[in-house]
């Protein structure tokens, strides 16, 4: 029997869970995701005591999750502009910020050719303070259920392959 697309959100809501901390249902300026997945990992060096720090740096990734019947270019166009801001807002650039990723997860039962295209050439990369702050890289991917196909913009490598991993042929069954 064919999942739906809730269930699929479920599964890899689920999967996303053992690394990062899900919320639901989350508004943001201009709109919602019915789910995000937060991931922050701070690295601190310190002498004798922790009120001592050498140096210490942090890495964080924020991923907005879309879900729809069918994806269309505007519709596209909007929720990257959204998710991108989101994820702007919340970053806190400083001098332990090492990178954020900002990363948009689509689960569609169909695409437009043109959102397609317009998924693997979307690029966003910014410098804070001249990358002395950190540095911040949008990444995007999605699955089309109807063709159990998966996209994704360069940087979105990462999220493609877990894409896949839940939703891609058993590697098993062949």
């Amino acid at each position: 029997m064919e999942m739906t697309l809730q269930e699929r959100l479920e599964k890899l809501l689920n999967a996303y869970s053992y690394y990062f901390d899900i919320e639901r249902d989350v508004p943001v300026e201009g709109g919602q995701f019915p789910a995000t997945a937060l991931y922050h990992f701070r690295e601190e060096n310190y002498i004798a005591t922790k009120a001592h720090v050498v140096y210490a740096t942090e890495q964080h990734e924020y991923v907005y999750f879309y879900v729809t019947e069918h994806l269309d270019v505007q519709t596209l166009q909007n929720q990257i502009e959204l998710s991108r801001k989101a994820g702007l807002d919340t970053i806190k650039p400083s001098g332990e910020h090492m990178f954020s990723f900002v990363t948009l997860v689509i689960l569609a039962d169909t695409i437009d050719p043109e959102a397609k295209k317009l998924i693997q050439k979307t690029r966003f990369r910014k410098n804070f303070r001249l990358a002395l702050h950190g540095w911040m890289e949008y990444h995007i991917a999605a699955m089309e259920c109807s063709t159990q196909s998966f996209l994704s913009n360069p940087a979105g490598k990462e999220a493609r392959k877990t894409l896949e991993r839940n939703f891609g042929p058993d590697p098993k069954a062949k």
